[in-house]
């Protein structure tokens, strides 16, 4: 049985947790005992000072195996790095946040007392997994000033210090109901996915499709938010069903279950190549893998303008290097329209991609896993767009679907998607294609691509999310973990 042990400076009558809070003293010399290798330890002690009892109850937590919160790696960061944000005041207004004056605010586990800030609060958690921070917020010109510092509880005033024994009762409770349901799975999973996302990759019903498949095969798949993710080592894989982004804590986790050996879909190295067109347009010239007539534009000046028209003709498409659901792609039908896009997105973006522009009633997306086809679906443009989804229309967002076998897909519209796919790794892809007279073209490779239920799965039914889980259960078992 996994149990959590609050580690405290000196006095442990601090915290109303019953048995489960000691002194550092303590936990330096009564631990482990027998049968507590597994341990989950909530290091409470004063970190700010390099070699201090908060900084050895971490150090000490990873020599015994113990999952430690927060790690070596989180206190050395918080310590000496100057530990501010800056987000831009989209960024707030995104997440419906409302900032009117200088603010602070304690962050426990996640959680802080002002509901205003609650998703901030779970976005810092994230960031800087330690159960306990403060936060101080300066408006500036465009944006917010976020300056995280760790903090001991020996800080907290009276309403602080009540709101935060909570918080950690809760935690303490739900990690022991969590572990009674777990003896009869193999293997525990996290799976990150983000209720609040407009466009997930996968929508509740096959979230809890991929749950029971996993019951099936002897895994316990845990749905779980970025926030809840502060101890990727208790888990055995991570199957990420968020979309991705390089500078985003869905590459930051992904590489950080990569380097606690966990089996990883999307992998790190999956999503570096995907979400950024550069990269896959380069290496699908080099390994010969069709597409369409692609080019790099670093400068936007006469002689571009007119050679890009010379050589891709009007209309054309315009392509930010990293964008997904059709964002950040642009169709331009005139030589001043072309010159006035490409300014703009370069004003973002030190390259643009500039593609040849094919209309086709529908984009074929081919999911593909560890080398082989597992479904095969047209997404067909969205009523009088250009586009299968048309971020401007609330009443026609997105095209029909047609779901099809795999057999019954055309052979140049299948060799081109596995072909396209080894370019970038053997995970869990989407390859998008246009065919035309008999010709495949391949757009992008999705490293984290659409599962729902009703869509993707409607040939295959259950045995898709099956196929998913049984590739997690074959590289658990290559890896040897139990």
């Amino acid at each position: 049985m996994l149990s959590t042990l609050f580690v405290v400076d000196q006095n442990a009558d601090v915290l109303p947790l019953a048995n489960n809070v000691v002194t550092f003293e303590t936990y330096l010399q009564e631990y482990p005992k027998l049968g507590e290798s597994k341990l989950r330890v909530i290091n409470l002690c004063d970190c700010d000072r390099y070699l201090s009892q908060g900084y050895y109850c971490s150090l000490l937590a990873e020599a015994r195996n113990h999952q430690v919160l927060p790690s070596l790696k989180v206190i050395n960061g918080l310590r000496d790095g100057d530990n501010a944000l800056f987000l831009s005041q989209a960024w707030f207004d995104k997440r419906g946040i409302a900032i009117t004056d200088d603010a602070e605010l304690i962050i426990c586990m996640g959680e802080t007392q002002q509901p205003e800030f609650s998703k901030l609060a779970a976005y810092l958690f994230q960031q800087f997994p330690a159960p306990l921070l403060k936060v101080t917020l300066q408006q500036q010109d465009k944006g917010v000033r976020v300056q995280v510092q760790r903090r001991d509880f020996s800080t907290l005033q009276v309403a602080q210090l009540e709101f935060c024994t909570q918080v950690l009762g809760h935690v303490h409770a739900t990690q022991w109901n969590k572990r009674k349901s777990h003896k009869k799975y193999r293997w525990d999973i996290a799976m990150l996915v983000d209720h609040d996302e407009k466009l997930p990759p996968s929508n509740k019903g096959a979230i809890s499709r991929f749950v029971k498949a996993g019951e099936k095969l002897g895994i316990k798949v845990h749905p779980l938010e970025a926030a809840e993710l502060y101890n990727l080592g208790q888990y055995d894989g991570l199957f990420i069903r968020e979309t991705t982004a390089i500078d985003h804590h869905t590459y930051r986790l992904a590489q950080e279950a990569e380097q606690k050996d966990l089996v990883v879909i999307d992998d790190p190295s999956s999503i570096l190549r995907c979400c950024n067109k550069v990269f896959l347009h380069d290496a699908f010239n080099y390994k010969k893998v069709p597409s369409l007539e692609t080019r790099f534009v670093s400068q936007c000046n006469e002689q571009v303008i007119d050679k890009l028209i010379a050589e891709l003709s009007l209309p054309m498409v315009l392509k930010m290097p990293e964008s997904s659901f059709s964002k950040g792609v642009f169709k331009v039908k005139t030589k001043e329209e072309l010159g006035e896009r490409l300014q703009e997105l370069m004003s973002v973006s030190a390259i643009v991609l500039a593609q040849a522009y094919l209309y086709t009633d529908y984009d074929w997306r081919i999911g593909v896993l560890n080398g082989r086809a597992i479904y095969a679906c047209r997404y067909h443009m969205a009523r009088n767009h250009w586009q299968i989804y048309n971020h401007e229309s609330k009443r026609n967002f997105s095209g029909g679907f047609d779901t099809l076998p795999t057999f019954e897909v055309p052979k140049a519209v299948l060799r081109a998607a596995l072909k396209a796919a080894v370019v970038v790794g053997n995970g869990l892809y989407g390859i998008d294609i246009k065919e035309h007279n008999g010709k495949a073209y391949v757009l992008e490779v999705n490293d984290n691509p659409n599962i729902d239920q009703g869509v993707e799965d409607k040939y295959l039914g259950d045995e898709l999310y099956m196929q998913v889980m049984s590739e997690f259960s074959r590289r658990l078992e290559a890896r040897g973990k139990k």
